[in-house]
């Protein structure tokens, strides 16, 4: 009896959001074509950047706090389950090769360990302890910003990490696809990103798991840019780790100096491969350790360093 009440305490509950509901216009998706099908998917996918558009507010709130943390040496810990859970993880695992940050200052945790990054881990997402036992081991405190993320807003394991950190005097945020979330109640800062009905009824990969990358990519380029990550627009603490990003690193640093590629490539390697050294050396003319100097100096920014020593 327990059990069957239950059941229908949470029917009651999916039944209230909208990313559970079903569109009547999209009853017939069996018997369309292919190019009609594509065409409404497309259309569909089309809601979700005006409805992220609408959370700005608090998206540069959680960018400040999260940047804020940063500078004082704080990480960003991302939380979720399923397709949600993924998203923090994949964004975490981008950061080091794309801003030449320490994997321990984005961190991605996910429901049923790294076995559920590739498959399904049944009841993870229902694991309270697991998300608090997280939590505890990697010394979670006040200087660490946590993001829950979950399409529903009712994922327990997310309610529980968020409620946790909190209490440790952690920052919080939630990111949901439904107004008025639970992860939302249990956060410092709300990101409801409202997406309405998915695709396929439920299927909440599609348009939520869409805006989830959104939000995310937003927080974490945003307050890297706001670090110095970046100059004129283009990534300049990027790690050169494989070929493509050693060319890069060359293309880079020949944009932003004007000067020819083997120019760029002696600086790269008088550099020790630092894109923003080998900038600020052939802006400045100076040796690299006293760019290095330079640079710690400015707290990493490229533009301050320059300044200093011209």
């Amino acid at each position: 009896m327990q059990d069957d009440s239950r059941l229908t305490e949470l029917l009651d509950e999916l039944s209230q959001l909208g990313t559970e509901a079903q569109d009547a216009d999209r009853g017939d998706l069996d018997l369309l074509g292919t190019a009609e099908l594509v065409r409404r998917m497309n259309a569909e996918d089309q809601r979700v950047p005006p409805a992220v558009a609408e959370q700005s507010v608090e998206i540069g709130r959680a960018v400040d706090g999260v940047t804020d943390r940063f500078r004082r040496g704080g990480r960003l810990i991302y939380m979720g389950a399923g397709t949600a859970g993924r998203m923090g993880v994949l964004d975490a695992s981008e950061c080091p090769p794309t801003f030449g940050t320490d994997p321990s200052m984005v961190v991605g945790l996910i429901a049923g360990g790294e076995a559920a990054i590739r498959s399904a881990v049944e009841n993870a997402e229902d694991d309270e302890h697991a998300a608090t036992d997280a939590l505890r081991d990697i010394e979670v405190g006040e200087l660490d910003t946590v993001v829950g993320i979950s399409a529903s807003g009712r994922t327990p394991y997310v309610i529980s990490g968020l409620r946790f950190a909190r209490e440790r005097g952690a920052l919080t945020v939630a990111i949901a696809s439904n107004r008025g979330s639970a992860i939302g109640a249990a956060a410092d800062i709300a990101i409801e990103v409202v997406t309405g009905p998915e695709f396929i009824s439920g299927s909440t990969r599609l348009k939520s798991g869409t805006a989830q990358k959104l939000v995310v990519n937003m927080i974490t380029t945003l307050s890297m840019i706001k670090l110095g990550k970046t100059y004129r627009g283009m990534m300049v603490d990027l790690l050169a780790t494989n070929e493509k990003l050693r060319a890069r690193s060359i293309r880079t640093v020949s944009t932003l100096a004007g000067v020819g590629t083997a120019e760029a490539a002696s600086a790269l390697q008088e550099a020790g491969g630092s894109v923003k050294l080998a900038l600020l050396m052939l802006a400045t003319g100076s040796s690299a350790a006293a760019g290095a100097s330079a640079l710690e100096s400015a707290g990493g920014i490229l533009r301050e360093a320059i300044a200093a020593l011209r």
